[in-house]
């Protein structure tokens, strides 16, 4: 297994807090009020609201991030039982948070079944458990909450030395100054007073409708975050210069779905989350190869037929969508009106260190982790910003925008490639990220990097989330962006061209 080499996409290591101490330590967390319903209690404006309860969290390893060498024949019904382990997560969430039956009970049956789906795998691989040693049982920790956020010491404790997104945080004080904002008995007012250039309010339901997330820390008024950008490596002789763009519009409704076809081929809800997808019109489960080939696109130049595809953003504005009550949708947590992107920027650039290949036809690489809020902050890549302040990006806030301004989320991918395959077995390894300086880890070489770039106009006075699988709690850390080549061998060999040759096309 090679170290894949990690950047943190255009921002400083100071954006990202350590969230291992959110998660208490472990991977597939369900954060469940024990003693509330799934929903809060209502008041009198009708809002849902969280209720101070305890909590806990349910602790598994990631087997898919740790998976390294699984035989490519074997590959299918490893995949199909990853899926099932998340499905089962998903399951035990949604019997806790419901209260069916105890916790202990929920989490004892939970590890029989994870038991059984672990020999499935070691199975499919021809009997070696040897990657698998160590990741079969969850465990179950209690924490504690407050009405609209975490207590002190768990969200609001020391991080990074006390400066968290720019913004000083003190330990444990969630009641006084956050980021620089008020932050009152659980209402976030944006901040604070700016007049007519305030960022927007969030609203004393941020805890959204769903009773698990987002919360109200985990906004930040984005007019009092620093700057945190780094200028990017200096181009060096014989690096490459130009990028190549293509337009694909920002996705129809009608293709919406919660499969994730790189990760769960085969498994519909794979994903546990909506996605919109822009490009080729044929992406779901069960879509392969020859699929994207036949299918159409929504890109401008008919020669791509790129899938790109992310998960949706909902206002959490208390209406019910379409699949308000579906799996991937409201019966798992994600509710709220889907916002529709106002732009979906695709551009591929090239590195400063060296001349681009092509790139492979079918490579499909994922950039960030749908469940960094638990699996912490390794690939936590993707940030968010608001137009106007892109000197200034986020992993771990919700940015609240000034009027004017619109919500951007940043996905910067992998741009170096091992030469030889479009895939691996944990979709991470074939690809890494440049150094600091642009190169390449040894191995591996440069390929255009896909930098995509989503801008949403949200409603005033409107929290928002990006959907995720239940037990991640609707945390911005967790945002993420999936892509597969189904360039043309011509288009693609344009794009090189002219990135290598230093200009702006597309």
């Amino acid at each position: 297994m090679r170290q894949q080499t990690h950047k943190r996409g255009r921002f400083t290591n100071k954006t990202v807090a350590i969230v291992a101490a959110l998660a208490l330590g472990g991977g597939g967390a369900a954060i469940i009020a024990a003693n509330a319903s799934a929903h809060g209690d209502k008041g009198d404006s009708g809002q849902n609201n969280t209720v101070a309860a305890k909590a806990g969290t349910i602790q598994c390893p990631d087997v898919g991030q740790k998976l390294s060498d699984v035989p490519e024949k074997a590959r299918p019904k490893v995949d199909k039982n990853l899926a099932e382990l998340d499905n089962q997560v998903a399951k035990a969430y949604q019997q806790m948070n419901q209260r069916q039956g105890s916790n202990d009970a929920v989490l004892s049956k939970l590890n029989d079944q994870r038991s059984r789906t672990m020999d499935n795998i070691g199975s499919a691989m021809g009997g070696d458990n040897s990657q698998l040693q160590g990741m079969t049982d969850c465990k179950w920790q209690e924490v504690a909450t407050q009405s609209g956020q975490q207590q002190g010491d768990q969200q609001g404790g020391d991080q990074q030395g006390g400066q968290q997104q720019g913004g000083d945080q003190q330990g444990g004080q969630q009641g006084g100054d956050q980021q620089g904002g008020d932050q009152q008995g659980g209402d976030q007012q944006g901040g604070g007073d700016q007049g007519g250039e305030g960022a927007n309010d969030v609203p004393g339901n941020a805890g959204g409708q769903a009773g698990n997330g987002p919360s109200q820390d985990d906004f930040v008024d984005i007019t009092k975050v620093q700057p945190n950008v780094q200028q990017p490596p200096q181009a060096q002789q014989n690096g490459s210069t130009g990028t190549f763009a293509t337009e694909c519009g920002v996705g129809d409704p009608e293709l919406r779905n919660s499969d994730n076809v790189i990760v769960a081929p085969g498994v519909g809800n794979g994903a546990h989350h909506t996605h919109d997808y822009v490009g080729n019109d044929s992406n779901d489960a069960f879509a392969n190869n020859q699929t994207f080939e036949q299918g159409g696109t929504s890109c401008e130049n008919q020669d791509d037929k790129s899938t790109y595809y992310w998960p949706v953003v909902r206002a959490q504005d208390g209406k019910d969508e379409a699949d308000a009550n579906d799996l991937g949708g409201g019966q798992e947590g994600n509710v709220g009106t889907i916002l529709t992107p106002t732009s979906s920027k695709i551009e591929f650039k090239g590195n400063a260190q060296s001349k681009v290949t092509a790139m492979p036809k079918f490579l499909r690489i994922i950039t960030g982790d749908a469940k960094a809020f638990t699996n912490g902050d390794a690939n936590a890549n993707a940030s968010w910003s608001c137009t106007g302040f892109e000197d200034r990006q986020l992993t771990d806030k919700y940015p609240l925008c000034p009027e004017g301004s619109s919500v951007t989320r940043t996905f910067d991918f992998q741009s170096c490639w091992d030469g030889q395959n479009i895939d691996s077995a944990n979709h991470r390894d074939h690809v890494a990220f440049a150094g600091e300086d642009g190169s390449c880890p040894n191995g591996f070489q440069a390929i255009p990097q896909l930098v995509n770039t989503i801008t949403y106009d949200v409603p005033a006075n409107t929290p928002f989330a990006v959907d995720g699988f239940p037990e991640q709690l609707h945390k911005p850390i967790t945002d993420h962006d999936d892509f597969i080549n189904v360039m043309s061998e011509d288009l693609m060999n344009e794009a090189v061209d002219c990135i290598n040759s230093g200009k702006q096309c597309g």
